[in-house]
């Protein structure tokens, strides 16, 4: 115990490196999200996160997107715990056969109109868990797609551009689904 005190006084503190200059972008992309969602929607956009059975990759950069870094909470983006106040389902991973019925739910307990936006590449076909017996594939296997976000996992700023293509693609007309 003594050894790790000391080594802790001697040693530089392990952080992340401060924020490159080209920070000002990720604040301008979440802007102009924040701006779109209030054009198209007139409101805020609210997100629901539904984890289909995925490694947790996908999440970590989703929920980086709240940290003070991101912070896009200040844009009028927000993840909400409720699909009754969601417009935007997040799903990640695989669709397991577990999380298949909790995942058709929560797309029937969203309100119209809703976009449903997949995750990483194991949420478009199943990924590197394709073909186990656990899973039943991608989220499109389970329910409409609206966008999919590739990536193993796909970067927080990524996840932004994603958000962004979507609101500025749909129209707010419900879906006919």
């Amino acid at each position: 115990m003594r050894k790790l005190l000391f080594e802790g006084l001697i040693r530089h503190p392990l952080t992340e490196r401060p924020p490159s200059p080209g920070a000002a972008a990720a604040d301008e992309l979440a802007a102009t999200l924040g701006n779109a969602a209030r054009r198209r929607l007139g409101r805020s956009l609210s997100i629901r996160v539904v984890d289909a059975g995925s490694c947790n990759g996908c999440e970590l950069e989703m929920h980086a997107l709240n940290n003070a870094f991101y912070d896009i909470e200040r844009f009028g983006i927000r993840f909400v715990a409720s699909p009754r106040h969601a417009d935007v389902l997040l799903v990640t991973g695989p669709v397991t056969k577990n999380m298949r019925e909790a995942l058709e739910r929560t797309y029937q307990a969203t309100p119209d109109p809703k976009w449903i936006v997949a995750i990483g590449d194991c949420a478009l076909d199943g990924g590197c868990f394709a073909g186990s017996y656990a899973v039943i594939g991608g989220v499109s296997a389970v329910v409409p797609v609206d966008l999919h976000i590739p990536g193993c996992p796909p970067p927080p700023a990524e996840i932004l551009r994603g958000l962004l293509a979507l609101l500025e693609q749909v129209s707010v007309q419900p879906h006919a689904r």
